[in-house]
This record gives structure tokens, C-alpha cells and sequence, in this order.
């Protein structure tokens, strides 16, 4: 598998940066949750002095032309160096792979004040970080300040802390990322246009001398997702039953890989399943639960072999490589958010949703595609959730058929996903994303489903969710599907079934949530949130998704 390719701007190191993969013994909980807070007490920025600034010298205000390594000739040197020995300034990179940090200014002996890099070729949508850090202390406590923030809410209001992780101590003790900060605050820095927000926290760092990093969500780069398809390729069991080609090449070249996932028997008369991951970079959590997802659908159990057995799985783990790469929060080389350009989309552009999209309308052409779904992750809202595609025009099952699989597996995961946040009306901006865009082209099941950068608050704890936490939901995705597809579903009137059949089953149908309770517990919830009481004659099927939701 080729190396990841770069824009000739980006300096990139040398070092290879991989993380071992560790689950902590306890739930991390949350820290107390602030709100949008006051500024705390820190030293002006002007008093500083700058440790470190790297930012890519951009030939041309948009992408023209990528190589493996980045730019070419010599690194520069924008840390600066130690004065002696006893010299305790932190020493800071981030040109390496998913790596986002511009500049940081040292305001005291052991406070720093960081910016951002916005993504390539935009000015704006800095949320993302992953940077390292060394030449530590483990005495004193560190205050770490990034200065510009852009969304006004975020789940560091609510509770949501940074993680570290410490070379010293996966290669001693076997722990890998962890949430740290203690005294997190998030709240609104200058008073201009348009304004910016400040993320601030303390932490203490667990060694002297040590090699550490901070990231806003667990990283999964470029080049995890090909070791990962590597390992899938070399498995004689799991190769014989999943296809790994290219979609397409990406703006700077990098393959844009699909799965075909079915078992050995004929694939005629089976239906199809679409689902794609990360086409915003910096929602890599999006990624762990894609890899989950992969996991289970290409293992021996006997649930997955139905799933095999019954549809033809087409899966992207990766739509946007290129922002991966260079550590965009949103965007991908065009400096536009692939997720808006579904309707609107050249191949040129924006190679891997124009690819995406033609995939699938080849695939309808043929068969049906009871599924999609788009991996992401929320920065806003906690716990896991779904947007639908409910714009009021259809008949009353049709509306219920919409939210009934959201339902069923916020009954599978309990702990983790939240049927009450999820969503299902089609609004104006939301035209060009894939969700939408797909639900027009025939999909009668389409979902985005948004995973929380920080956890849940459901069950009666507020924690944070740990890797594990985020491949669980792949799992978890994999037993709705079949919960929604069971065979039971035809003691159901055909007029709400029509679409959830499929011609064989599990064994355990008693103990899964049939779709027939679902359908009536989805109605009995509208006619609540309405004001109707249960056999009151009231009807909500005539209101509109955005008086439902209001």
C-alpha cells in the first residue's frame, strides 16, 4: 500500500507516529460540566514569546499538486531550541500524519498559549488538534490555552476533557490515551468578528523527560486504515468474503478504498447496505466505530454470517483521506466540506462523494439499498444519535418505518445512544449531504449517525466513551439491522412492513425488539409529544417534521 500523499507545502517528519491501543480499567467520567464560561485568569499573549510556528507557506489559495513526504529539501526548525539544560520550555510538533498545531506562545514558566492551523485552503474550521509534546516536568501543573476555538458551543462546556498520551508509559505500563485536564474551561476570547473561542485546561504530566501527545479524539490516520485493510487482505478466512478495491483516487492522489462484504453463495435477490465513515477528518471517533462495524461483519460469528448470507454490504471506511492526512477538521483539499457537496459534486472536486454517489445509483439500477448510513461525530451533543429524512409528505408508516430503526438501537444500546436527540427533518442546508442525498435517490433508509466526541450521560453516569466504547457501536449497528430485518416483522400490516422483510432469520427472535413493538411505541411517542392521549382519535401524521421536533 503506497504512503500517504501530501500537499508540496506541508512539511512533514520523518518519525513514524504510531499508538498501542488500550482500554481503561474504569469509565473516565466527565469533568463537572461549566457552560460557556468567563475567561480565566492568564498572562497576556503580547508578554510572551513564540516556541514554536509552523504553518504550510501555501503556493496558490487552492490545492495544486501532492508527492509522498510532503515538501521537498530540508525541514525547517520552527520549535525553538533549548537554552541549556535546565531550560524547562516545552519542545512542540506536529508535522506528522492527522498532526494539527500552528503556533504556540510560552506566557509563563509553565503556561502556553496555542493556535490552531484552519484547514487547508480556508481560513476557518479549527476544532481538530493532535500535537506532541517533550522535554517535560512532572512537578509542575502545565496550563495549556488554544486560543482559536470556532464553534460558540462545545462539549467542553459540558464536560468533555483533552486526551493524553505518554510514550513512557505505553512502553513500560501499556497504557495508551487517556482524558486528562483538570480546571477546563471553554469560553468566548476576542471581542471581534467573527469571534473566536478559547479552550483552556491544566494537566500534570506523569514523568520527567518524556514524549507525550494531546488530541481532541482518539487518532485514526490515513495510514492506521491501510495497516488495518492490510491485515484484512492477508487473512485467508476473512479475504474470502470481502473485496477491497479503490473508489477512487483523491484530490492528492490518495486511494479512496470500498469494501464488498457478502458471503460465497450467489448474490442474486440480496439487498444492499451502504455505509461510509469520515468524510470530516477530525470526527475520527466516526473511524473507531467504522472499524467495529468491519470487525464484527467479517467475523465468525453466527450473526454476522446471516448478515453475509442475507445482503451485499458496500462500505467506505474513509470518503475524505486527504483531510485525514493533513489534519483538517472538516474540509478536504477543495477548502469546502465534502458533506454539502452531494448534490452538486464534480468528480474533479470532490472525487470520493462523486464516486460514492454514482456507486449507489449503479447499485439501485439493480437491486435495492435498504441502508445507508454515514458515520460522524458531534462536538455539540453528548451520547449517540441519528438524523433521519422525514420531510411530511408521506403517509403515516412511512414517517413511523423513518424513525423505527434509530428506535430499536437506542434499545440495543441503552447506555450509549439517545433516541430523544435524534432527528429526522430535512432542513434547506442539509440538501447536499449525503444523508439527504441519498433519501432522494431512493434510499427509504438513510441515517447519519452522530457519535458524541465525548460519551454518555445515559444509564446514570456521565463518562467519557474509551475505544472499546466507540467499536461496540459497530456491533451494536449490526444486531439492529438484524433486528429490523427479522422475519417477524410480517405479522406487521403490509402497508408498514413493506421494505423490513428479508426471506430467513436469526434464532434468538424472541429476545430482540421486533419491529411491530417498535412501529406502535415510535406512534404511542408522536402522539405524546403532540398532546394526544392513546385512543383520543388525535393524529400527528398531518404535522410537519419541524412542529414534531420543536
Amino acid at each position: 500500500l503506497p504512503a500517504p500523499r501530501w500537499p508540496v507545502e506541508c512539511e512533514v517528519i520523518q518519525e513514524t507516529i504510531e499508538h498501542i491501543e488500550w482500554v481503561p480499567p474504569k469509565p473516565e467520567s466527565f469533568w463537572p460540566p461549566m457552560g460557556l464560561q468567563q475567561a480565566p485568569d492568564t498572562l497576556s499573549e503580547e508578554q510572551g514569546t513564540v516556541v514554536y510556528h509552523s504553518s504550510p507557506v501555501l503556493h496558490s489559495s487552492c490545492f495544486t499538486c501532492a508527492r509522498v513526504g510532503g515538501a521537498p529539501g530540508p525541514l525547517s526548525s520552527p520549535a525553538a531550541p533549548l537554552k541549556s539544560p535546565q531550560d524547562t520550555t516545552l519542545l512542540f510538533e506536529s508535522r506528522f500524519e492527522s498532526g494539527n498545531l500552528q503556533k504556540v506562545i510560552k506566557v509563563g514558566p509553565y503556561e502556553y498559549v496555542l493556535t490552531l492551523r484552519p484547514d487547508l485552503y480556508t481560513a476557518k474550521y479549527t476544532q481538530w488538534f493532535y500535537f506532541r509534546v517533550q522535554n517535560t516536568r512532572w512537578e509542575p501543573l502545565y496550563r495549556f490555552t488554544i486560543a482559536n476555538m470556532a464553534k460558540p458551543k462545545s462539549l467542553y462546556g459540558q464536560g468533555l476533557r483533552p486526551l493524553l498520551y505518554s510514550q513512557q508509559d505505553a512502553q513500560s505500563h501499556g497504557i495508551g490515551w487517556r482524558r486528562v485536564g483538570t480546571d477546563v474551561h471553554y469560553y468566548r476570547g476576542s471581542a471581534g468578528e467573527p469571534p473566536v473561542f478559547r479552550l483552556s485546561w491544566t494537566v500534570c504530566f506523569p514523568h520527567d523527560g518524556d514524549t507525550c501527545f494531546f488530541a481532541a479524539c482518539y487518532p485514526y490516520t490515513y495510514s492506521d486504515l491501510q495497516r488495518y485493510l492490510r491485515a484484512l487482505v492477508a487473512d485467508p478466512a476473512r479475504s474470502r468474503y470481502c473485496a477491497v478495491q479503490a473508489l477512487c483516487r483523491s484530490l492528492a492522489g490518495n486511494t479512496v478504498y470500498l469494501l464488498t462484504i457478502t458471503g460465497p453463495s450467489s448474490t442474486a435477490g440480496k439487498r444492499v447496505v451502504v455505509a461510509s465513515a469520515c468524510v470530516h477528518p477530525g470526527e475520527s471517533g466516526s473511524s473507531w466505530a467504522m472499524r467495529g462495524f468491519l470487525d464484527f461483519l467479517l467475523s465468525a460469528h453466527a450473526d454476522a454470517r446471516l448478515l453475509r448470507r442475507l445482503f451485499v454490504f458496500k462500505v467506505v471506511p474513509m470518503l475524505n483521506p486527504d483531510g485525514v492526512v493533513v489534519g483538517n477538521s472538516r474540509c478536504s483539499l477543495a477548502g469546502r466540506d465534502p458533506n454539502r457537496a452531494y448534490r452538486t459534486a464534480l468528480p474533479d472536486s470532490f472525487p470520493g462523494v462523486w464516486h460514492l454517489r454514482a456507486m449507489v445509483q449503479r447499485v439501485l439500477a439493480e437491486r435495492e439499498v435498504v441502508l445507508y448510513c454515514d458515520f460522524h461525530g458531534h462536538s455539540r451533543k453528548n451520547n449517540i444519535f441519528m438524523y433521519g429524512c422525514d420531510t411530511g409528505g408521506d403517509g403515516a408508516g412511512t414517517r413511523l418505518r423513518q424513525r423505527v430503526f434509530p428506535l430499536m438501537l437506542s434499545k440495543n444500546a441503552p447506555d450509549k445512544f439517545s433516541f430523544a436527540s435524534c432527528k429526522f427533518q430535512v432542513q434547506k442546508n442539509k440538501e447536499g449531504t449525503g444523508r439527504v442525498s441519498m433519501w432522494r435517490m431512493g434510499v427509504s433508509h438513510s441515517y447519519t449517525m452522530e457519535v458524541a466526541f465525548s460519551g454518555s450521560t445515559l444509564g446514570g453516569t456521565s463518562s467519557h466513551f474509551s475505544v472499546e466504547d466507540l467499536e461496540s457501536l459497530g456491533r451494536l449497528l449490526c444486531d439492529t439491522l438484524l433486528d429490523f430485518c427479522d422475519p417477524a416483522s410480517a405479522k406487521v400490516g403490509s402497508d408498514l412492513a413493506q421494505g423490513a422483510l428479508v426471506p430467513q432469520g436469526r434464532g434468538d427472535t424472541g429476545t430482540v425488539p421486533q419491529l411491530q413493538q417498535c412501529l406502535a411505541e415510535a406512534d404511542a411517542l408522536l402522539r405524546r409529544q403532540m398532546g394526544h392521549e392513546l385512543g383520543s382519535g388525535g393524529s400527528w401524521s398531518d404535522v410537519s417534521p419541524s412542529e414534531l421536533e420543536s
